[in-house]
């Protein structure tokens, strides 16, 4: 791709960092940003640095957020005692969009892949054993990817709580196997939630 303009290349070879944008797309977007308003460019490019200098994750779920404490946490009309176990922000906002669930969120940041050199240590499993010891918890609810490595993760997971008594269930298998939850229609994870099945039944069933 020959450019005449190296401010325009440098635009392009930026946004062709980001995922899934290979060179022709980054080229429509900054394109369509040269046409746009100097001011719409400027709050564009503002809210990007905005959100890199000053976004926070949560000291107690590991979510996005903008205090110490995640809007989800800080709700007292959120059922605190319940913690739902996601790979990542992703999926948090997911199951969000679906309005079933009025718990609180524990993010791993990953799932237990050793293929992928991802072991227990490199997630966010301690913190939420810790949660889960120091708070009222009532029921831990995995919602990860139905694969091998989302059940690894809750195989690992519920062996750590043993020792604990804890209501555990997983999501029900309405998202098929080897799907992603952030790719589910809003339904069918709905119903997935709602109709969730204890993990010891679920381990044994798969």
């Amino acid at each position: 791709m020959i450019f005449s303009s190296s401010l325009l290349e440098n635009a392009v070879n930026e946004f062709a960092k980001l995922p899934g944008i290979g060179k022709k797309t980054a080229l429509r977007l900054v394109l369509h940003l040269i046409k746009q308003d100097e001011k719409e460019v400027h709050s564009f490019s503002s809210a990007v640095s905005t959100l890199r200098q000053e976004i926070k994750f949560c000291t107690r779920c590991h979510n996005i957020s903008d205090k110490t404490l995640c809007n989800i946490c800080n709700n007292p009309m959120r059922k605190q005692e319940m913690i739902c176990v996601v790979e990542n922000i992703r999926d948090v906002i997911a199951i969000e969009s679906t309005q079933q669930f009025n718990g609180t969120y524990h993010v791993l940041g990953g799932i237990i892949s050793p293929l992928d050199g991802i072991g227990p240590d490199q997630l966010q499993i301690d913190s939420l054993i810790d949660r889960i010891k120091t708070e009222n918890t009532k029921e831990l609810i995995f919602a990860l990817n139905p694969n091998v490595q989302g059940d690894t993760t809750i195989y690992y997971i519920s062996k750590k709580l043993q020792p604990i008594e804890i209501k555990i269930t997983t999501i029900a298998r309405g998202i098929a196997f080897g799907g992603e939850l952030e790719y589910a229609d809003e339904m069918t994870l709905a119903k997935s939630i709602t109709n969730r099945i204890s993990v010891q039944n679920y381990i044994t069933s798969g």
